[in-house]
């Protein structure tokens, strides 16, 4: 047993791996369906661009989760990296609204994915979880 993190401890029980988390899971299905909302759904005018952009913050979302996974022994340097995986998530966000709002995209599907994935963040870093806003009525004004 180490004596760093509670993490730590786990894993030399376990043997855990990133592949474990639930977040990981939740994150690389996301990147996954961006990926392919981009290929397939997003008019041609928007493929180089906004498409290009997007599935990068959608890969980073993960891939940070697995970089601070990796320096986990630190406490520091894992919070780090997933801040980096919110702030990722966000900008994905970002970029989903604005195809909604500009009409390029308009299957909601993926938003719903995304707000389960931001529901279980938000759920990992709340106590009382009344305060956390329904996914329907986040992605109502999305659609809209």
């Amino acid at each position: 047993m180490t004596r760093d993190s509670g993490c730590e401890v786990q894993d030399a029980r376990r043997s855990m791996s990133y592949r474990d988390l639930e977040i990981w899971k939740l994150a690389r299905q996301i990147a996954i369906a961006v990926h392919g909302m981009t290929l397939q759904n997003l008019p041609k005018f928007e493929t180089y661009e906004e498409a290009s952009q997007i599935r990068r913050s959608a890969k980073s979302i993960f891939a940070n989760i697995v970089e601070g996974y990796g320096r986990r022994r630190y406490k520091q340097e894992f919070i780090r990296f997933l801040v980096f995986a919110h702030a990722s998530c966000d900008e994905t966000i970002e970029h989903l609204q604005v195809l909604f709002e500009t009409g390029s995209l308009t299957n909601d599907l993926l938003g719903r994915k995304l707000n389960v994935f931001i529901d279980s963040v938000e759920r990992l870093h709340r106590t009382d979880r009344r305060d956390i806003p329904d996914p329907e009525s986040r992605i109502a004004h999305l659609a809209s």
